[in-house]
């Protein structure tokens, strides 16, 4: 890519001001490519977090809640009937429901969560130290404020959606991996869906608990670079160096 395509793309997509080459060509080459990464890891149509940053942030997650036990909740969002949408409305429709779907999702989580576009009209929102009182709330702060919501799509029409939310928290002291984390997030989604839509269906926490001197040894073992535990497929925890059947 040329430096001036480059220049545009970030004028155009990131409004990154970027400072004159003539006066500091060093500053301005970096500006440019800090620029470019952070425009890789978002979404062009909704500016959220796209799919390759969502997988980085989730594994950064599960290894947190493998070496400290803070409890993680990852949800799946999907928008009720949206194929229907698009063939009523129109694609351009569709595109302002996933824009404004994804401003109110921001709104709803806090700084330090991360909210992701997964694809189509599904999207991703990944809660660090977020306890299971506190991630109810936060679902269902999501799914009413959507149903709520009238999206204008122009000045004769109105459109409400809703929403479909399955989540499933990281097993603490576990060294899961991102696929399965997603793949228990699916399963309660696809609950969701199959329950009715426009609802809420959050897997159990699953807890290990463990004392302080087992603490240690998990600890030890992590600072080795080596899970202590390790999450199989089934969703079960086995010691390290043991085989997981």
């Amino acid at each position: 890519m040329r430096l001036d395509d480059a220049r545009a793309l970030l004028d155009r997509d990131s409004g990154l001001a970027l400072p004159a080459a003539v006066e500091s060509p060093v500053e301005y080459l970096q500006r440019v490519i800090d620029g470019l990464c952070e425009l890789s890891l978002k979404d062009p149509l909704t500016g959220l977090s796209n799919r390759r940053h969502f997988r980085s942030v989730l594994d950064r997650t599960t290894d947190m809640v493998a070496r400290s036990g803070e409890p993680a909740l990852l949800l799946m969002v999907d928008i009720d009937h949206f194929k229907k949408v698009n063939d009523t409305h129109g694609h351009q429709a569709g595109d302002m429901v996933l824009q404004v779907v994804a401003q109110a999702l921001a709104k709803c989580v806090r700084p330090m969560d991360t909210v992701a576009r997964y694809g189509g009209e599904e999207f991703a929102v990944v809660l660090p130290n977020c306890h299971a009182f506190f991630g109810i709330t936060v679902a269902e702060r999501i799914r009413q404020t959507i149903e709520n919501m009238q999206i204008a799509i122009n000045p004769a029409l109105s459109l409400q959606v809703t929403v479909s939310i399955g989540g499933a928290y990281a097993p603490e002291w576990v060294r899961s991996t991102a696929a399965l984390w997603t793949e228990r997030a699916d399963v309660q989604l696809y609950r969701a869906k199959h329950e009715g839509r426009n609802r809420v269906v959050l897997d159990t926490q699953q807890e290990i608990f463990v004392s302080a001197e087992e603490k240690n040894m998990l600890f030890g073992h992590l600072a080795l670079g080596e899970p202590a535990w390790i999450e199989s497929g089934d969703g079960t925890a086995s010691a390290a160096g043991q085989r997981v059947n």
